[in-house]
């Protein structure tokens, strides 16, 4: 999932409620063992150890914690990734230019048509797609607490009634119920050209390919809609299906193609910190 405006998440990861802060987050990956990805539960000393043997890292991090008398420690480490990631922050899309900056010019004919057909009561994209992020409900400081929210948009029907794969069930593995089969959050929009493959698991592969599958309004919506009434309620009902020409299929895609910004997709601070201190030094 990108971490484009990551800061502004209600919650974290494709299907877990109860992770609602990066710190939380960072240990997911670090720590966790279903499935195991850094695999670091264990080693925190040892981690430790590899990056105090880099002087890059222990001077940045003893300006970081100037006032600790060891400044460089794994809650250290979990809490510079997370106040790295709150500086990932994406708005100058063409979108951003035309609809905050008064560009009218900054989207061309095919994105004006997409961005009305996104909007549209009929298409309904921005019903889960909301808000600054275009990923459903955001917080910042000042705001009320946002709940988090999860779709169910029918990519599998293992058993007939609406079964997602036994180890990837949706919101359905924390929760328990039945209800949260295949629920997962709906990810930021934004750069989303640059993101494929597509979906939770990667299962579609182009943007194409996703505006047909909500128009089928999910996999297998005929047979779900005759035969299977129990399944057909998991699915989020925002995914009635629509008819789209091929048109206004690219005008849809041209559209979630305006929503990349470039400047921050090549932002030099963004990258190896190695290198950029190769460069400031040069």
């Amino acid at each position: 999932m990108s971490l484009a405006n990551v800061a502004y998440n209600a919650s974290y990861t494709w299907a877990d409620d109860t992770v609602r802060a990066l710190e939380a987050q960072m240990l997911v990956p670090m720590l966790g063992d279903d499935p195991v990805e850094l695999g670091l539960a264990g080693l925190e000393e040892e981690v430790v150890g590899r990056l105090a043997a880099m002087d890059l890292y222990r001077e940045l991090f003893a300006a970081a914690y100037p006032d600790d008398e060891e400044p460089l420690t794994f809650a250290h480490i979990v809490e510079a990734v997370a106040s790295f990631e709150r500086t990932l922050v994406s708005g100058d899309a063409p979108y951003d230019r035309m609809v905050f900056g008064d560009d009218m010019r900054a989207l061309g004919g095919a994105a004006r048509r997409g961005m009305k057909l996104f909007f549209s009561a009929r298409l309904a994209c921005f019903e889960c797609h909301a808000g600054i992020s275009f990923s459903g409900p955001v917080e910042f400081d000042g705001s009320p607490p946002a709940e988090p929210v999860f779709h169910n948009t029918g990519l599998y029907d293992l058993d007939g009634r609406g079964a997602y794969p036994a180890a990837d069930p949706g919101l359905r593995k924390v929760t328990g119920k039945g209800t949260d089969m295949g629920r997962f959050r709906a990810p930021t929009l934004r750069n989303v050209e640059l993101t494929a493959p597509y979906m939770h698991d990667g299962s579609i592969a182009t943007l194409e390919e996703v505006v047909d599958h909500y128009a089928a309004g999910g996999r297998g919506r005929a047979a779900a809609d005759s035969s299977s009434r129990r399944r057909r309620t998991r699915i989020s009902p925002l995914l009635a299906g629509f008819s789209l020409e091929e048109t206004d299929r690219a005008d849809l895609v041209a559209f979630l193609q305006s929503l990349t910004d470039e400047r921050f997709t090549t932002d030099p601070r963004f990258s190896d910190p190695f290198r950029a201190r190769a460069r400031a030094q040069d």
